[in-house]
């Protein structure tokens, strides 16, 4: 008869305990799928109020809760940044929420969930291109061909709404396309930001400043909207969106990347538009022709081999400072 183990303790805790880095890999596909159901979400949401009306919900929220979370952080003492950097933050805030939400959000209305999930994964190749231009990595062949075979992906995919002259939907991604490199040049900027002074004041100070444009801009559209029609499903919707999937899902992220790393964190993205898809087609009714589905596997291996080439030396390297 085998003798039956009698390991207990805090041996037999460290076998039913999860290691770190799967908890932080179930976040990371967590924090993922929520971000590709939130494309059918928003489009249920926009089948009853305008789209001006979520951003303004959205940065009503988002604002306080970073504010409310620095304040958590620093024990209720505000930090304040440098003044170059403070007002770098502004400057960036207005550009990341203001202008590329608030495009990604008309976009994503305009258009439909899976193209704009699809579209927005090649924010990794415009990135690519904005440090080579900064002259911060030089691009070697592998992510020259990456970004051509991506570019000759979404023109695959995009075909059929420009042969059929759906000239809505195709501003829709052209507008989504256009916001991805607005959020590229955005990550790339605020990287030096958040290593001087945090991902959390980095958050609360350029969502405080873009939130601004957006409530003033939106305020009036919001009042004009037909918020009797709101249910407690789309209120729910509503708040989901604009908390758990917005501000929630990027502090997971920030925290899956500083346990996991930004390069075995990064292809969890490309799962998105897959999740993407599957809820389009579940909930929105969206079909998927052969051509748009070669389409989007041809444009999401050229982001990824794009992404995960070797990168080269710096273009022009920077002076040495003392």
């Amino acid at each position: 008869m085998p003798i039956a183990s009698s390991a207990t303790g805090p041996a037999r805790q460290a076998e039913t305990t999860p290691h770190p880095h799967q908890l932080a890999l179930l976040a990371g596909v967590v924090t993922v799928a929520v971000w590709g159901a939130n494309f059918a979400v928003q489009k249920a949401l926009f089948s009853v109020l305008p789209p001006s009306a979520f951003l303004f919900v959205r940065y009503l929220i988002m604002p306080v809760s970073a504010a409310v979370l620095l304040l958590v952080v620093t024990r209720g003492r505000w930090l304040h940044l440098p003044r170059a950097d403070a007002w770098g933050l502004v400057g960036l805030g207005v550009l990341g929420h203001g202008v590329h939400v608030g495009l990604v959000t008309y976009g994503i209305h305009w258009s439909t969930a899976f193209s704009s999930a699809l579209i927005l994964a090649c924010g990794p190749v415009f990135t690519l291109l904005i440090l080579h231009v900064a002259g911060i990595e030089r691009l070697v062949r592998g992510q020259v061909l990456g970004v051509a075979v991506a570019c000759a992906g979404v023109l695959l995919f995009l075909s059929d709404k420009l042969i059929g002259r759906q000239w809505a939907a195709t501003g829709g991604d052209l507008v989504i396309l256009f916001s991805a490199s607005l959020f590229s040049y955005y990550t790339v900027m605020t990287k030096p930001l958040i290593q001087r002074h945090g991902g959390v004041a980095v958050m609360a100070y350029a969502t405080l400043a873009g939130s601004v444009p957006v409530v003033l801009v939106s305020a009036w559209p919001a009042s004009q909207a037909p918020w009797a029609q709101v249910d407690a499903l789309h209120w729910f919707l509503l708040l989901w969106a604009s908390f758990v999937s917005a501000f929630l899902g990027w502090l997971v992220w920030g925290w899956v990347n500083e346990r996991r790393g930004v390069g075995r964190t990064a292809p969890l993205m490309y799962l998105m538009p897959l999740v993407a898809g599957i809820g389009a087609w579940l909930f929105t009714g969206e079909r998927f022709g052969t051509v748009k589905l070669i389409g989007a596997a041809v444009t999401l291996a050229g982001v990824a081999w794009a992404q995960f080439s070797t990168a080269g030396p710096p273009a022009n390297p920077p002076a040495q400072v003392d």
